[in-house]
């Protein structure tokens, strides 16, 4: 069942109904400050992290569900209703919404009066627009009562939820003309507030929760809608929102339009007052004076649009396949876009407060997102590199406030270094800036403890190939990239968390044979990476570590038909025929096999058809199989999960690219394609009613087959699925890799895609390539036949013709 469909012309996703299956979001916002809004205008807002800077308050895991948000009341006579539907949920005579790229508009009608809501965070703003359209269509002169809400949060998301002995008492606001100012905590050590405005007189307010609602009302009937006039409350403490009141009179076929603004200000330490208990409000008027009319607000959304078209506009591709054409041109990518800015840190699964930016996490977004924009990529792998260890591990998290690595957590996942080799590399591949290796950044965020990328890089390699258990396996210390696989764990105790609890012995017997396939996946790369920059002594020292590695996978790591995933901490096989659940994983099969492990001698083969046999479903592959039917203290979290759900069998979309990527590289293009398209959103339209989350963008999980829902997703958007989605389609299905030497076109396709065009921005250069499966064979660039299938780099800034024949 579909509830909406695709506008691929103007890059949206139209939703018909308010009674999706979940919450359908978008993410407005592309620098620091960021919004989540659903299909009926709920989500909350932050500024860089979303625990230390939430704005507006959420309440996860609430009946109904997503209820707060920003929310525009719109009352005449006895009739009240929302533009977004929710809170009232009042029967419309029209609704509509339409997910943009980063901004959202609602549609709705209802007695004549037709109500529209354009919301967006602009290009270079700390704040968000509200921009509200009134049309009057009937012949009688409408009066209307508007009122806006919002809810404020105390700053720090995860206190804002806890520590109601102080919160209930230090709330405090401003309210000067047309803007309502959060200043809760201004007074003492923060150097910041918020703002709620709109471009008009307003007749009325209300910033405390109580007088606006009711304390035992909700949001669907507040008592100062039923009761049509606002209070003019100030709050003070306790329970915080902001609330304008508006009177509009529209005469017959007459429109009216507002522009409310939701705003973020910082104010150095001497400049924080104007007077005693009077804050600074220079910044956030001179925000106000940007959105004063219609021509402000189109010019910002227009901006904002040439800004997703010059980030999209780096890979195209033109097929007959219009789901893949609207997945590799719009979706795929904006969804990255966002994985790139928020990492896994805030969703509507993800509450914001108990993670940062994952540092795994983070490395393996770049890879679907540098194409796009070479600068920032730059600047976060150098942000990355700087929380690494002296020793050469890593921080598994850090925040994007600080920039600082998460101690809380710590290190100790031991696949973290290989990550930031792997997105290193590409970066360098991909711009051919080999100036970023010679950059002097921290360790450990210490300035005092410094040292170049390059030297980073090798203490990440070196801090893998050398921590290696009895078998000359990777030792896998807390977990590897399944956070879930705790072998050192031994938790008995409820409440340990398992990624951080070592209960059993030193960590070094527990083996990881995914990492042993990452290291060599990625340590061919650094091999080639060292000798290109000329220290070949080196590049064959880390040679010598790739061999020995590939070794003790086919010595240690291989079961009869199938790669092992690991070794416990007693030395025994974990993803074994041997073993009575858990007898085969996903990651090593994908990652082994993309690493070349197994190529030559068919074992390669033998596995991947074992995966497909035993862990492929109708909706993808699951993670293990069979899943574990007990807990296992042997294990850890992994098998804490009912059968089929998360890390225990169910399909964890992340891992499914890498056995789309794996089957391409044994030249299986229909097999490789159908991995993709199984999870890809646009190709399960048609069965929201089961996957139930966004139809355009990926999710983390979907039930897997020995679950009681199987099918149905959970955790969308803020995925590393994403990422590695993009990657598989648009350089092992499609073929285009970047390499130091230039663009590689080598497509492995399925038998429906017959012809393609493919346009792909690279150091400057515009390469318009076409694909044609022919008795011809060969590549020619600008008319000129060339050898091999590498398009030679020559920095031109021009538009390069390229014709492929396969």
């Amino acid at each position: 069942m579909k509830y909406g469909y695709f506008d691929d012309l103007n890059k949206e996703y139209v939703i018909n109904t308010p009674y999706t299956p979940y919450p359908w979001i978008n993410y407005l916002g592309t620098e620091d400050y960021f919004q989540m809004i659903s299909n009926t205008s709920g989500g909350y807002s932050f500024f860089k992290d979303a625990r230390a800077r939430r704005i507006t308050r959420y309440r996860y895991n609430n009946i109904p569900i997503d209820n707060e948000g920003r929310f525009f009341y719109i009352k005449e006579g006895n009739t009240v209703f929302n533009i977004g539907v929710k809170p009232t949920l009042t029967e419309v005579d029209h609704y509509e919404v339409r997910h943009g790229m980063g901004y959202t508009k609602f549609h709705t009608e209802k007695n004549g009066l037709v109500a529209k809501q354009l919301s967006f965070v602009p290009r270079g703003f700390q704040g968000e627009v509200h921009y509200i359209e009134l049309e009057n269509k009937t012949q009688e002169t409408k009066k209307i009562k508007l009122f806006s809400y919002v809810e404020w949060a105390l700053w720090d998301a995860l206190d804002d939820q806890t520590n109601f002995q102080r919160n209930y008492s230090i709330g405090e606001v401003e309210v000067v003309g047309s803007t309502i100012y959060h200043k809760t905590e201004y007074r003492e050590r923060r150097n910041h507030y918020a703002f709620f405005h709109v471009n008009r007189e307003i007749q009325g307010f209300d910033t405390d929760r109580e007088s606006f609602i009711g304390l035992h009302r909700s949001v669907k009937e507040p008592i100062v809608i039923e009761e049509g006039m606002p209070k003019n409350s100030v709050a003070d403490g306790w329970a915080l929102i902001g609330s304008h009141y508006i009177e509009i009179e529209l005469k017959p076929l007459e429109k009216t339009d507002l522009i409310f603004m939701l705003g973020y200000v910082e104010n150095s330490k001497d400049e924080k007052f104007y007077s005693h208990k009077v804050i600074n409000k220079d910044k956030a008027l001179h925000m106000m004076k940007q959105f004063m009319n219609k021509a402000d607000v189109d010019q910002a959304l227009l901006e904002l649009k040439h800004y997703f078209e010059r980030m999209l506009s780096n890979y195209q591709v033109e097929s007959k396949d219009e789901k893949l054409n609207r997945m590799v041109n719009i979706w795929n990518q904006y969804q990255t876009i966002t994985t790139f800015n928020l990492s896994r840190s805030a969703s509507y699964f993800e509450s914001g407060v108990g993670r940062g930016m994952g540092f795994r996490d983070s490395n393996q977004d770049l890879l679907g997102y540098m194409h796009m924009d070479l600068v920032k990529t730059r600047e976060r792998i150098l942000d990355l590199a700087s929380t690494l260890l002296f020793d050469g591990g890593a921080y598994h998290q850090y925040s994007p406030l600080t920039k600082k690595g998460n101690k809380d957590l710590g290190s100790g996942f031991n696949d973290d270094p290989n990550w930031m080799i792997l997105s290193t590399i590409n970066y360098i591949k991909e711009s051919g800036d080999y100036s970023i290796l010679d950059e002097v950044i921290s360790y450990e965020s210490n300035p005092n403890l410094k040292g170049s990328l390059k030297e980073h890089l090798e203490k990440a390699f070196y801090k893998v190939a050398l921590n290696l258990g009895p078998h000359g396996l990777p030792l896998i210390g807390r977990a590897d990239w399944n956070d879930c696989l705790n072998l050192n764990c031994f938790s008995d105790e409820p409440g340990e968390s398992f990624q951080t609890v070592q209960n059993k012995g030193d960590g070094k017997t527990a083996e990881s044979i995914f990492i042993a396939g990452l290291f060599v996946y990625v340590g061919k790369k650094y091999v080639e990476l060292l000798e290109r920059i000329g220290e070949g002594q080196a590049a064959l020292k880390a040679l010598g570590h790739v061999v020995d590695m590939i070794g003790s996978v086919e010595s240690h790591g291989l079961d009869e038909n199938w790669f092992l995933r690991a070794y416990d901490a007693y030395g025994d096989k974990i993803g074994s025929n041997e073993n009575t659940e858990g007898k085969i994983f996903i990651e090593p099969q994908g990652m082994c096999v993309m690493a070349g492990i197994g190529a030559e001698n068919g074992f390669a083969r033998k596995a991947l058809d074992s995966a497909k046999e035993l862990l492929d479903t109708k909706y993808g592959m699951v993670l293990n199989y069979p899943a574990y039917s007990k807990y296992h203290l042997t294990l850890g979290e992994i098998s804490s999960y009912p059968e089929g759900y998360k890390e225990n069998g169910g399909i964890f979309c992340h891992n499914n690219p890498w056995v789309a990527c794996a089957e391409a590289v044994l030249k299986n293009g229909n097999r490789a394609f159908e991995i993709y398209r199984k999870i890809s959103p646009a190709y399960i339209e048609d069965i929201s009613e089961i996957h139930r989350t966004e139809p355009y963008v990926y999710s983390q999980m979907i039930a897997g087959k020995e679950a009681g829902r199987h099918g149905e997703a959970k955790n969308s958007w803020l995925t590393g699925t994403s990422a590695w989605n993009f990657v598989a389609v648009s350089q092992y299905i499609l073929g285009l890799h970047p390499e130091f030497d230039g663009l590689r076109v080598e497509p492995v396709l399925p038998d429906h895609l017959t012809d393609l065009k493919l346009t792909r921005k690279f150091r400057g250069n515009t390469y318009h390539i076409t694909v044609s499966k022919s008795d011809l064979k060969g590549m020619r660039v600008d008319g000129v036949r060339i050898d091999g299938n590498t398009i030679p780099y020559q920095p031109s800034n021009k538009v390069v013709q390229v014709k492929l024949y396969i």
